[in-house]
């Protein structure tokens, strides 16, 4: 023990030793302490739009929303983007996302689940505060004119959670006696988003004698399929048009904020006209749960239930 001792006293000698004695010292007093400055980030909040199209294409459509709301509100507002209808719902669930834009068949279902409610909806160039499906088929199939030729064909739909690409036009097939047995098979787009452009294909290609879509989305696919190639062969019953949410818990003064900002929006003010052009927007308007009533309807209608 004496001898490392003695070891370690040579050591601190060394050290002292080949210090530069003309270096200046300092003096470090221990007791003064500074604690450190933590960068501050601002909260986000968080905007999905349901991904029925490709992420490109609900990016090119909300974008300028967006930005709109972040510099109406003063809210750090950002846009993400699910991959899938049910992977929407549950990040709503989750609170990932706090404003959704959907269709109503998703957000009854968010509002059963998890609390989410309706604040404002849309209103479109061509049925107003309402929309519907529309049941496609090949212009040059001979075998499909009306509903009842539909029966032991395939059918692709955009997905289990679509209300016009799928709730709606089944709730108009079982108004004519047709029923889910009745077809020789129901598949629904495959992927991460684009699923309505991707009906449309698979319907223009022949992989499906039958496809359902929302109004609207034979003008996003053009330049991709030639529009004389599909025929629509029947639309449905009008329903509530696609609807602003808020996730259960949200803050009162950011929703208020945000159905404002919206509210406000004026297709003839020539800043805000790019904003709803490209969302296909007209102009939102007020709206609360009890609006989607009619789809509730629809979903009992069909033996459905939100129990899930």
């Amino acid at each position: 023990m004496l001898r490392l001792h003695t070891v370690w006293i040579g050591v601190a000698l060394c050290m002292l030793a080949g210090c530069d004695p003309g270096e200046p010292t300092y003096k470090v007093d221990l007791s003064v302490r500074e604690s450190p400055r933590i960068q501050q980030v601002d909260h986000s909040i968080t905007y999905a739009y349901l991904p029925q199209y490709s992420h490109s294409v609900s990016y090119q459509k909300h974008h300028r929303l967006v930005e709109y709301l972040r510099r109406k509100t003063g809210l750090n507002i950002r846009q993400i983007f699910p991959d899938t209808f049910d992977g929407h719902m549950k990040m709503v669930g989750q609170g990932k996302i706090d404003l959704s834009f959907a269709n109503p068949y998703i957000y009854i279902q968010m509002a059963h689940r998890y609390g989410a409610r309706a604040f404002a909806r849309i209103v479109e160039k061509e049925g107003g505060d309402q929309y519907r499906g529309q049941i496609i088929c090949r212009a040059d199939n001979p075998h499909i004119q009306t509903l009842n030729d539909c029966r032991g064909k395939r059918w692709i739909a955009v997905d289990p959670g679509s209300g016009g690409g799928y709730l709606f036009p089944l709730t108009l097939f079982y108004s004519h006696g047709i029923t889910r047995d009745d077809f020789q098979e129901i598949a629904f787009a495959p992927g991460p988003g684009g699923k309505q452009e991707k009906v449309v294909l698979a319907v223009c290609a022949g992989k499906y004698d039958i496809g359902t879509i929302r109004q609207g989305t034979l003008d996003v696919v053009v330049g991709k399929i030639d529009p004389r190639a599909i025929r629509v062969l029947a639309e449905t019953a009008w329903y509530p048009g696609w609807v602003f949410s808020s996730r259960s818990g949200l803050d009162p003064d950011i929703v208020n904020a945000v159905k404002t900002a919206l509210r406000a929006l004026d297709i003839r003010q020539p800043d805000h006209q790019p904003i709803l052009d490209d969302a296909q927007i007209v102009a939102v308007i007020a709206s609360v749960d009890a609006d989607y009533d009619t789809v509730r309807e629809a979903i009992e209608y069909i033996g459905g239930t939100l129990n899930q």
